[in-house]
């Protein structure tokens, strides 16, 4: 049977937002703009609806006198993301 896929994960950018935050322990707003190819407006939209279900940790510094965001995968959103990628199986392994 088809397990239902996370609708918040399901999206392209989120998707790879997260498939990047898995696997390292921060990545700057610079770094997943350019892995995604995504514009800034709507990486910053895709991130923010990631912080708001409590699966990425958003954090503003600066770097001398740039501002840098830095983005950490939450231990809920590594859940959420190896459920998403059980889910995927599902329909992928029959």
């Amino acid at each position: 049977m088809f397990r239902e896929l996370n609708p918040l994960l399901h999206s392209e950018l989120r998707l790879a937002v997260m498939s990047l935050l898995i696997s390292v322990e921060e990545a700057d707003f610079v770094y997943i703009r350019q892995q995604t190819g995504a514009t800034a407006g709507n990486l910053s939209v895709q991130i923010d609806k990631l912080g708001k279900a409590g699966y990425v940790e958003v954090t503003k510094t600066f770097k001398g006198k740039m501002p840098c965001t830095l983005c950490r995968i939450t231990p809920q959103g590594v859940d959420a993301f190896e459920e998403y990628v059980e889910a995927l199986k599902t329909y992928i392994m029959k």
